[in-house]
């Protein structure tokens, strides 16, 4: 059923309801390999043609649940071992990790631009540990809304490959000597997909990709190190789990060359204690 909210968005902003139909997409199914009631509540109640624009491809689905179970987990741990921190989430969109994996401790601060912030408010009202702020995330003013007393865990999903690429640097270098003990976790497209996004060719029937101004591939993580000294280590994450054919070709993906070196990814960077 269709609710009265129908959004308007500029084509990045956009990039959340595509998105969220994927993940709703994927959680309507009975081997969903992503549970996201909330998700599928959204699609139900927004009047938007989800299905003409954005196509139902259960292969997109089913990528994007592993995407985004790479950061559900991450930050499931965090909450593990920090169960008072604090998770900021930049260029939230509509995501609804909140209300997968909150552990009803936790503080959660969304940062994203005006308009997105606008409809997130409004889809979905914060909770009395929630703050959604409305700004740009690569300004760092956002950075002062977070109590430093806490840990602090920060999350980048699907934000960082829509900025240019020195914005990208001065981002995680920021994060890194403003946030001490602290942790980012980004995703990163691979370079091909980034170009066929900003020649025009990344599109279907209904709906085109935005530019992608920055990607990485696998084998380039290690780079990331040298955005500051701050940071002290780079991890990968992969998905795990699958379905059909998918899960037999994820281990290659993973691990066989050239597959392994350009795909997407999933990255942490821990930075340095206070001295």
């Amino acid at each position: 059923m269709s609710g009265p909210e129908r959004p308007e968005l500029a084509a990045v902003p956009e990039t959340a309801l595509w998105t969220l139909w994927q993940r709703a997409v994927e959680a309507r199914r009975s081997d969903a390999l992503l549970h996201d009631p909330k998700a599928v509540e959204l699609v139900d109640r927004i009047d938007f043609p989800f299905a003409e624009r954005f196509g139902t491809s259960g292969l997109q689905s089913r990528l994007q649940a592993l995407r985004v179970g790479c950061f559900d987990r991450e930050v499931a741990d965090f909450l593990a071992r920090e169960p008072r921190g604090t998770v900021v989430c930049l260029g939230e969109g509509l995501e609804t990790q909140y209300w997968r994996v909150d552990n009803g401790r936790a503080q959660w601060l969304s940062v994203d631009l005006p308009e997105a912030t606008e409809l997130r408010e409004r889809l979905l009202p914060p909770g009395p540990r929630q703050r959604y702020l409305a700004a740009d995330a690569t300004d760092l003013t956002w950075a002062e809304a977070v109590d430093r007393d806490r840990a602090v865990l920060i999350t980048a999903q699907g934000l960082l490959m829509y900025l240019p690429p020195p914005r990208v640097r001065e981002l995680v270098a920021a994060c890194a000597e403003r946030f001490p003990g602290g942790s980012l976790v980004l995703d990163a497209v691979p370079r091909w997909f980034a170009g066929l996004t900003r020649s025009g060719k990344m599109r279907t029937p209904g709906y085109q990709a935005p530019p992608m101004p920055w990607a990485m591939d696998a084998r380039e993580r290690e780079k990331l190190r040298t955005a500051s000294p701050a940071i002290t280590a780079v991890r990968d994450v992969r998905p795990t789990g699958g379905r059909g054919p998918l899960a037999a070709l994820l281990p290659l993906t993973l691990t066989v060359p050239p597959l392994s070196t350009h795909r997407p990814t999933v990255t942490v960077l821990d930075f340095a204690a206070r001295p």
